[in-house]
């Protein structure tokens, strides 16, 4: 009750004010008019503030014609007055009198160029006239209250830098009554709650009380959101004050604004109307209909109907030419050859010249030699010949004194008949000759002088001490290039020192072989030692004889430089050969790797344990081998791999653990892959299509290269799959490489073919050469250098330029450099192996002639 005597106590007291407030604002009325000098340069007098009553009815007028935007004087008053007895300086201003907009800088109509037009004389002085007879009010105020509204203020209510606001958005805060926080901050932290617990009463009692104490209290609100007081700015006030009365918050803004008509009354181009639009997609294109009236022009200047002179300008009219060109009439050239062109122009099947008959030659002179006048026996033979049979036809050749005496040829209308039937009867063809170059046809190729370097010459020739010439089969070189390994029809295997071409080592695999076919049956052969004592002379004789000789097919070496060992295939068997080579660290591992093929394990696939046996060899069965490295401990055949059919070939993989083996009669057993470090085998076929002739790996992916006699398989060892099959076109397949990309196949056939396939194109080949004219029996690619080599039963070794471009845009490069020779061709065979040096441009070459070749790049 008492709060409520309060307020209707100091409602009371503004009512008393109020009407104090309206008697004293009817006598210090000011209006202010828009005029073009700014507010604070006009000069009111005494006389105009003492108007009569006509002005004042004029002015009252023109305040109905104008939007009232303030509010009543007793309002500004109230404000006035709390503004007075606090210490913030807030303006004094009754905003019934205040502007309701500034002086716009530019009105009424523009002209063409965008700029406002000048207002007439006339109209300029009746404005004048009421404007300097009004008041205006205090500059000083007008001034300060435009400095406080035009100042840039850029703050916002939401601008929180620290970011300590509550960010809770639109969610009730009375579901936080019953905790100690209203939210959370940009950080995540709780908003906590403030002490004071006043309701909405309480702080509305505050704030009256603060109005009436004055200080800078009464301009506080309270922020329920983030449960702070907030203190009000003089801008703030001043909009608020503004908003209160009706006017617009900033006094900047003109609600009524002239019309200006930009689109009708001004020139884009000069104004800069729309220049800041996007250009039409039409205006970057050629025109349709240009590119059509061109087609049109052209076609009419082809055939003729226009010229140059019509589309420059010179000639109006075609007619007028034509009429220039028409020859007079009655006068025209009668040899002009313009009938062949009407002939060729004229419509119907083309016109074709009849031959040309051929020209008389010595027999038909009047007075031809000796030798062309028929004996009498000729003429005999003549008589008998069909007249188209003889060499002259109807025509006898006659000698006559002058030409006087020539009489009539008899036979002329019948020859001039039949050759009118030839060109009735017999069909005719009218052919082009095409004058092209044959030069021109075949392909640039650059000079082998600039793809340098490549073998070119024969350096060294390896000779074996036998004195019978022994087929060499296969060769291979180790990997730091230091040896060369051999094998040959005898069934021994040598290896070469490269730069002295001094033979270090020879292993008899026969020996091998037979010793091991001894121990196994030397259980069998004990019942049967005493029937034998009595003959041993002739039993030894007989297997002497009877000792088969089994040529060595195959020889690899390890790829792997750490790993040093051979990998031979002869007869139904694959033997590992230790080299005794290399380092003390080379050593352990080629040990490491070879020590689980001593004591093998029993293979655990029923169907691989009976296509392949591993056994292994003991040093006392292979011989004292001498070892070519101080470090080595062991030289010699290692294990054997014993299968049931013969072996054709044997290839390593790059890591030099893998290797496979290839049987081509086999059937599902021909392709087996064993690994060496845990004396394995694995059968990755069922069954295989054809039969095999070579196998390869792949030189980066799992992949394996199978080729029959006809076609070459990829398959993926890991997701036992096949990729591709390439179709060769040949017959029979030799041979197979792998290029070090391994993008690109090769493989030599024995119908004289070399076929290079790239698997990134497609399966059928990219190049076919036949550069051989015998059958192909190696195919190599360099492992280091752009170069391929093949090697032929002609006793040539072709060498080729092979560039493999990084750039998938552009095809290899195959260029036919050198061929290489110094093979003789003994029993139809040729060249039978060829390898690379493995970081020289060299190659190697063996034959059946029994030698070996080194070409070097001289």
């Amino acid at each position: 009750s008492h709060n409520h005597q309060h307020h209707k106590h100091n409602d009371m007291g503004k009512k008393k004010q109020l009407e104090e407030d309206e008697d004293s604002s009817e006598e210090e009325s000011v209006s202010v008019y828009d005029s073009d000098d700014p507010p604070s340069a006009v000069e009111s007098s005494d006389d105009d503030n003492e108007g009569s009553s006509e002005d004042e009815e004029e002015e009252e007028e023109d305040d109905d014609g104008f939007e009232d935007q303030g509010s009543s004087s007793s309002e500004g008053e109230l404000y006035s007055d709390v503004e007075e007895e606090s210490d913030v300086e807030v303006l004094d201003l009754n905003y019934d009198d205040a502007p309701r907009a500034w002086k716009p800088t530019m009105t009424g109509k523009r002209d063409t160029t965008g700029k406002a037009k000048k207002k007439s004389t006339e109209t300029e002085e009746e404005e004048e006239e009421p404007r300097e007879e009004q008041p205006v009010m205090d500059s000083a105020k007008l001034e300060s209250a435009r400095s406080l509204l035009m100042t840039d203020d850029l703050s916002s209510d939401d601008e929180d830098p620290d970011g300590i606001q509550n960010r809770i958005g639109r969610v009730p805060l009375h579901w936080y009554d019953e905790h100690d926080h209203i939210g959370y901050d940009v950080h995540g932290s709780k908003v906590v709650k403030s002490v004071s617990n006043k309701n909405r009463i309480d702080q509305a009692l505050e704030a009256d009380d603060a109005m009436q104490n004055g200080g800078n209290d009464r301009f506080k609100i309270y922020d329920a959101l983030n449960d702070r007081d907030v203190q009000l700015t003089e801008r703030q006030l001043e909009i608020i004050r503004r908003i209160q009365s009706g006017a617009y918050a900033h006094p900047e803004h003109d609600g009524n604004m002239d019309m200006i008509d930009y689109f009708s009354g001004v020139d884009k181009e000069i104004s800069g109307l729309g220049s800041n639009r996007y250009e039409p997609k039409a205006r970057f294109q050629p025109s349709k209909w240009e590119k059509l009236q061109v087609r049109r022009l052209l076609h009419r200047l082809k055939t003729g109907k226009i010229t140059m002179d019509f589309l420059n300008g010179k000639v109006r009219d075609m007619n007028d030419l034509k009429k220039d060109k028409e020859p007079k009439q009655g006068q025209f050239l009668l040899w002009t050859g313009d009938e062949e062109d009407e002939l060729s122009m004229r419509r119907g099947p083309e016109y074709i010249p009849p031959p040309k008959v051929a020209p008389p030659g010595h027999a038909e002179s009047y007075n031809p030699s000796d030798e062309y006048l028929p004996t009498e026996e000729e003429l005999k033979e003549w008589e008998e010949m069909d007249p188209s049979e003889r060499p002259h036809g109807h025509f006898i050749p006659k000698k006559f004194n002058n030409l006087r005496s020539v009489g009539a040829y008899e036979h002329s209308v019948r020859e001039r008949f039949e050759r009118c039937l030839d060109l009735y009867l017999c069909p005719r063809k009218m052919k082009r000759r095409l004058n092209i170059d044959p030069e021109s046809l075949v392909p640039q190729l650059p000079r082998a002088s600039d793809l340098r370097p490549y073998p070119t010459t024969k350096c060294i020739e390896y000779i074996c001490d036998d004195d019978a010439i022994v087929v060499v089969r296969c060769l291979s070189v180790s990997p730091n290039g230091q040896y060369l390994a051999s094998g040959a029809a005898d069934g021994k295997v040598r290896v070469w020192e490269v730069s002295t071409a001094r033979c270090v080592q020879v292993w008899d695999l026969n020996d091998v072989l037979q010793a091991h076919a001894s121990a196994a049956a030397g259980a069998s052969d004990a019942d049967k030692k005493d029937e034998e004592e009595d003959d041993v002379d002739n039993g030894d004789d007989k297997e002497a004889a009877a000792k088969p000789v089994k040529p060595v097919v195959s020889l690899e070496w390890n790829p792997n430089s750490d790993h040093h060992c051979l990998l031979a295939a002869i007869g139904s068997c694959a033997i590992v050969l230790a080299t005794g080579t290399g380092s003390a660290d080379d050593v352990e591992m080629t040990e490491a790797l070879l020590s689980a093929s001593a004591t093998p394990a029993k293979i655990k696939n029923t169907s691989t344990a009976k296509a392949v046996q591993w056994i292994p060899v003991p040093q006392s069965a292979s011989g004292k081998a001498k070892v070519m490295s101080k470090h080595a401990k062991i030289s010699g055949p290692v294990c054997i791999l014993r299968t049931k059919f013969e072996m054709a070939g044997v290839k390593w993989h790059r890591r030099g653990d893998y290797f496979v083996t290839v049987c081509p009669n086999a059937g599902a057993a021909a392709v087996l892959i064993h690994q060496l470090s845990k004396a394995n085998s694995q059968q990755p076929f069922k069954k295989v299509k054809g039969e095999a002739q070579c196998a390869c790996f792949h030189p980066s992916k799992p992949f394996l290269f199978v080729a029959n006699k006809q076609h070459i398989r990829i398959y993926h060892l890991v997701q036992q799959t096949m990729v591709k099959r390439l179709l060769s076109g040949c017959r029979w397949i030799s041979s197979l490489d792998v290029h070090p990309s391994g993008d690109h196949v090769i493989a030599g056939s024995l119908d004289r073919r070399m076929i290079w396939f790239d698997l990134d194109l497609s399966s059928t080949p990219y190049k076919t050469l036949k550069y051989h004219e015998k059958a192909l029996r190696s195919v190599k690619f360099h492992p280091r250098y752009p170069l391929m080599a093949s090697s032929s039963d002609d006793g040539n070794v072709h060498i080729f330029h092979s560039m493999v471009y990084s750039d998938l845009m552009r095809n290899p490069l195959i260029v036919p450099v050198k061929i290489l020779r110094g093979h003789s061709v003994v029993n139809k065979l040729g060249v039978l192996a060829t390898a690379f040096h493995p970081t020289q441009p060299w190659i190697f070459s063996a034959g059946a002639d029994g030698k070996i070749i080194l070409f070097h790049d001289l």
